[in-house]
């Protein structure tokens, strides 16, 4: 041969050839890969073990550490897998031996130890010198049936023994117990499943082969796991059942108690599988110490043998619910079981669904059957054809008596037997029952063979006697019905399978224990509201447009005459437009000038303390970009109660669109179209109504109409594309500027000017005389409906009812004048006109267009704001109520070419009593804009 040299010019030895590096490592790799997969981390889908579980169980198997035997110690049993079959440490083989033993780890433990095996705390067990173990009655099921060539041997790692490659199982222990590894770019995770519902199942699937996924589901429903807990969901299950992939989410179980008088507890009982108790309750205490997890109030550990039970104790303000939902959230009370359902099928990794398991067990359980009857029916032929030699030797006995006697020695003895023809008279139809072609009848003469003489060499004297003989037809004759029994089982599959569900059968009724798992109906992730402490929330919104939410216990009661305290933290002359009370859990929509709409929860808006600013209405709302919030509407907490609710829309070029509340249910986080709007309008307005109130429109051009809610009037739109209907018909170069919805009275024309004119009177006889500036403007309403004053006056009861019900309505015009009017003075018409006066613009006032109309309440204050920034607080108690078209009286007075731009009410700003402020925030009217349409 050639000699090959190296780089030098050095000549290598003839019998080395050149390799490349990456050859190398790749083909080194993949050898080490497959041993890791094969030898080490992946299970067999057969008997569901490692290598190093089965060397364990064999080895004690072999040692005679059964069940029905004393304990041996645990280092006995290390020592001889370590010593024959498992070339491994010590402490590797004892920790596999120690997870067979623990009732937390194995669905049915495979191991039966005594002392300490460690504890669902995370503590390790005792060193092996100090417990001692046996096999358990399950792992009989296991092993049995090993040494009658069931399954195949091959040698041991120096080649000395010889050890299992399987063992022949009885029961599908991989879906079992499960399995838990990680190999070289794969892992598997098998969880547990309850050994009545796979067996019920593998029996299922015995006698219908093409059952599907959905019918062995409703046999096997899910794992079930040795600490029990409760799965949500059933989709994960579902998912892993078919391809071997899911995800499935186990929740603890706790019940609240109420350990003492006002203090309740969570009290835990199980937890989720493979979570360490001690680290979970570490876990709590740490959320605890850093206040992301607040109620809770001491923490211990009162489980012992009896069952495990850890209490939380709950503060006595907290809410448990709560509490226990924050605890699923942030610690291992819930957790997820990623499912990866791959072993060893074949010697070769593969991904298996529920059904793809069975199908493999069974498989392989009918071929140990098979394998299993072969050797016993070899084994029964062997002891039918010595027994067929006893028979022959029973029945010429003198004849075999003498040829023995005769011979010098055995040998010869044996030879003589087999040379000598023995008649078959008796045996010939024997030989045909047990199948023995050992012997051969020629003409009523039959031979012995070696294995007969022997046998009959071997022969006690007291088989010759009477009941012996009886005895040896006997066995023949049973050993002759076994013989059959078990050429029908390798002949015909169907009586494997009778076999096979016999044995199973026998297995369930040694294996089978209640589910310890439940399963419930879960839809998706837990919803962050149920983290989300119930309580009562005060909702501030500034005229720049800042938000925020504050708990409403923190502005205390005080006694009448107090300072109060700072209700909002304002900049410069941003101040509180709106407040309102809303319970955490409760929606609020937010309509922009754009026709979008969205929709957030109140816990969801930024909590701030009394004196912080809050957030941006536009950082808080997506998409906003340049729209301003033009309607802020706080929901029922109830959603039922949004059936009976519609909304009713306006825009600034007249348009309105009543829709029911319920078509807006599904929101989108980023929001969607509420109103389709012309090229150029806008949304001025959103408010809550019902059937039968009052849609009232102003205009900048001092014009109003008011027209009842019908379907009549303002159909219900079932869609939200629409841009509605005309509400008003504006003359050029008018807008809508503001909407009010107004309760319908049922008033004659005559009765609405008696009212006003008996309210006239009764306001003048209460207020002291007018100054020049109070001076009322003499107008005469031109309307026909109008014209009739009346002459009669109302009754004291039907005055007071028209009193009881009266709203009032405050006009301010852009040259600092406004008054309130009766809303009596606006009469109902119908929808789509040009309306009525809303003001009248006097020569010697200063003022051409209306700034701002709205509904106000005795007792509130207003905000007047103008274009150059000044900013005045008028109490509403002190603009005079005058008639529908008077001019007003001076509200503020404005510089050269100052005009006011807007108008709103003042919510609590911190300077009343609290407990005024609550009810105030809870009474004031909720305008879905300010007077010029801008942002709240």
């Amino acid at each position: 041969m050639t000699e090959i040299s190296d780089q030098t010019g050095s000549p290598q030895p003839s019998d080395l050839l050149p390799v490349t590096i990456e050859e190398e490592m790749r083909s080194s790799y993949l050898a080490y890969a497959m041993s890791v997969i094969v030898s080490r981390a992946l299970p067999d889908v057969r008997d569901g073990l490692k290598p190093v579980h089965r060397r364990i169980l064999y080895a004690m198997h072999e040692s005679g550490f059964t069940h029905d035997k004393p304990y041996r110690k645990s280092a006995r049993a290390v020592g001889e897998v370590m010593g024959k079959y498992h070339p491994h440490g010590d402490s590797s083989i004892y920790e596999a031996m120690v997870r067979m033993a623990q009732s937390w780890s194995m669905r049915v433990k495979l191991i039966d130890g005594q002392g300490n095996f460690g504890s669902v705390d995370g503590d390790s067990p005792a060193a092996m010198r100090y417990t001692e173990a046996r096999l358990a009655k399950a792992s009989t099921f296991l092993l049995g049936d090993i040494d009658r060539d069931t399954v195949d041997f091959q040698p041991n790692y120096d080649e000395s023994e010889s050890e299992p490659t399987v063992l022949p199982a009885a029961f599908p222990n991989l879906l079992i117990n499960g399995a838990t590894g990680i190999a070289v770019g794969m892992a598997t995770n098998i969880p547990t499943h309850n050994p009545g519902e796979v067996v019920d199942a593998t029996l299922a699937l015995i006698a219908r082969p093409d059952m599907t996924l959905e019918e062995l589901m409703e046999i096997v429903p899910g794992p079930d796991f040795p600490t029990g807990g409760t799965i949500l969901g059933r989709s994960g299950i579902r998912s892993a059942f078919a391809t071997g992939r899911g995800s499935v989410i186990i929740r603890a179980k706790a019940e609240i108690e109420e350990i003492r008088k006002d203090r309740k507890a969570i009290v835990v009982t199980e937890i989720p599988y493979q979570v360490n108790k001690a680290t979970l309750q570490e876990r709590i205490a740490d959320l605890v110490r850093s206040k992301q997890v607040e109620g809770i109030a001491d923490i211990r550990d009162e489980s012992d043998r009896s069952g495990m039970r850890v209490v939380i104790e709950i503060k006595r303000d907290a809410t448990p619910e709560v509490v226990l939902n924050q605890l699923y959230r942030f610690t291992q009370l819930q957790t997820s079981f990623g499912v990866n359902m791959l072993a060893l099928d074949g010697g070769k990794p593969r991904l298996m669904g529920l059904k793809d398991v069975l199908e493999a067990f069974i498989a392989f359980r009918e071929e140990v059957i098979l394998r299993r009857s072969r050797h016993d029916l070899n084994k029964a032929r062997d002891r039918a054809h010595i027994l067929v030699g006893l028979v022959i030797a029973v029945a010429n006995i003198d004849a075999v008596i003498a040829l023995i006697r005769a011979a010098p020695d055995a040998a010869t003895a044996r030879e003589a037997l087999m040379a000598a023809q023995w008649d078959a008279a008796d045996v010939e139809p024997l030989l045909a029952l047990i199948h023995d072609e050992g012997n051969v009848v020629v003409d009523g003469k039959v031979r012995l063979t070696e294995a007969q003489a022997r046998g009959i060499l071997e022969l006690r004297l007291q088989r010759l006697t009477g009941l012996e003989r009886d005895k040896i037809q006997s066995e023949l004759s049973e050993v002759a019905v076994r013989i059959n029994e078990l050429l029908e089982i390798i002949s015909s599959r169907p009586r494997r399978m009778e076999v096979l569900c016999e044995e199973l059968s026998r297995a369930r009724a040694e294996l089978v224990t209640p589910r310890v798992t439940d399963i419930t109906d879960y839809d998706g992730d837990q919803d962050d509201e149920s983290l989300i402490e119930p309580g009562q929330m005060v909702v501030t919104i500034t005229r720049e447009g800042f938000i925020k939410r504050t708990p409403l216990d923190v502005f205390r009661a005080q006694n009448r005459g107090g300072r109060g305290r700072t209700g909002a933290g304002t900049r410069g002359d941003d101040i509180v437009v709106r407040s309102f009370n809303a319970h955490t859990h409760q929606w609020v929509m937010f309509f922009s000038s754009g026709g979008k709409v969205y929709r957030q929860k109140v816990w969801r808006l930024p909590e701030a303390g009394p004196a912080a600013k809050g957030r941006a209405l536009v950082n808080l709302l997506p998409d906003l970009g340049t729209d301003t919030i033009t309607a802020v509407l706080p929901l029922p907490q109830d959603e039922e109660l949004w059936e009976s609710l519609h909304l009713i829309f306006a825009t600034a070029s007249g348009g309105v669109r009543r829709n029911r509340l319920s078509d807006f249910r599904n929101i989108r986080v980023s929001g969607m179209i509420a109103m389709k709007l012309d090229e150029g309008d806008s949304l001025i307005g959103v408010a809550t109504c019902r059937e039968g109130q009052d849609v009232f429109l102003a205009t900048r051009k001092a014009r109003c109409i008011r027209f009842q809610i019908t379907d009549d009037t303002v159909r219900v739109f079932a869609g939200r594309g629409s841009s509605g209907v005309r509400g008003i018909r504006l003359a050029e170069g008018d807008r809508v500027i503001s909407l009010a919805v107004l309760n319908h009275v049922e008033a004659t024309v005559e009765e609405r000017a008696a009212y006003l004119r008996m309210a006239n009177a009764k306001r003048r006889a209460e207020n002291a005389a007018d100054t020049e500036d109070d001076a009322e403007t003499p107008v005469v309403d031109t309307d026909e409906d109008e014209a009739a004053t009346g002459t009669e006056a109302l009754t004291p009861e039907r005055f007071a009812q028209l009193e009881a019900a009266e709203e009032v309505l405050l006009i301010v015009s852009d040259g600092g004048f406004g008054r309130r009017s009766s809303a009596y003075d606006y009469r109902v018409s119908g929808r789509g006109g040009q309306g009525i006066t809303n003001m009248t613009f006097s020569a010697n006032k200063r003022g051409t267009e209306v700034a701002a109309t709205l509904p106000v309440l005795p007792g509130t204050d207003v905000m007047l704001v103008t274009d150059a920034g000044r900013l005045i607080r008028v109490p509403v108690d002190q603009v005079r109520i005058m008639a529908r078209q008077a001019s007003g009286v001076t509200l503020l007075r404005l510089n050269d070419a100052e005009r006011i731009t807007s108008v709103f009410p003042v919510m609590d700003d911190g300077e009343d009593d609290a407990g005024e402020a609550e009810d105030a925030a809870n009474s004031a009217p909720q305008p879905p804009t300010d007077g010029a349409g801008s942002a709240l």
